[in-house]
């Protein structure tokens, strides 16, 4: 018989960054005290689950989304590096028009290929790493569950690398909520369903930073 695997991609919950920067793979970027009750919410989400496997990405926010999983399913967090952050040009700036990072000459160069794109990883490289990272958490948890912590972009990406769909896109129609769930079923080696859903849906008081 064909073994069933979910791996759930989570992506972590609102992090405190009252300045607005896009902060990226910058280190010291924790979970807001909204965050925190996504992550808490996430882990009730998970509770009669079958999940033998947790990964996260090592940014501290997502470390922080995976503790409360961690400890109600009595599980240890292996940290996948490939699960991190996409790379981006602008990290620890404000981003926009106004007084953000738009306004300013020497940035435009990194604006002229939206396609790969110019201004950080390209969108290939990161589908490749996310897939990788994905195949290790459903071999570790063949047969049953895992979840792997990441973040907004990586699992965009990689759901619509799934979905043979173009990796180019607009941010604002990126479908992967603050701490919401991509979950890629397999039979074995193929992937037979993409599903999404949000348990903290209704937590977070604003918007989110496209990208974070």
């Amino acid at each position: 018989m064909t073994d069933t695997t979910i791996v759930h991609l989570l992506r972590h919950g609102e992090v405190h960054n009252p300045e607005g920067i896009l902060y990226g793979r910058l280190p010291g970027y924790r979970l807001s005290e909204d965050g925190i009750l996504m992550a808490k919410a996430a882990a009730k989400w998970f509770a009669d689950r079958d999940v033998t496997a947790l990964f996260s990405s090592p940014m501290q926010r997502a470390l922080e989304t995976a503790a409360p999983l961690a400890d109600s399913l009595d599980l240890p967090v292996t940290v996948d590096d490939r699960l991190i952050e996409a790379d981006n040009h602008f990290e620890g700036l404000t981003f926009g028009a106004g007084a953000g990072s738009l306004r300013r000459p020497e940035h435009w160069r990194h604006l002229v290929n939206p396609l790969k794109p110019s201004w950080g990883e390209p969108y290939k490289q990161l589908a490749a790493r996310m897939r990788a990272a994905v195949i290790r958490a459903r071999e570790a948890a063949r047969g049953h569950e895992a979840v792997c912590v990441s973040h907004q972009l990586p699992i965009w990406i990689l759901r619509l690398h799934a979905e043979r769909r173009r990796l180019w896109h607009h941010p604002s129609r990126r479908e992967c909520g603050l701490a919401s769930l991509t979950s890629l079923t397999f039979e074995g080696g193929r992937l037979v369903e993409v599903a999404y859903c949000e348990p903290a849906a209704g937590i977070a008081k604003g918007p989110s930073v496209a990208g974070a």
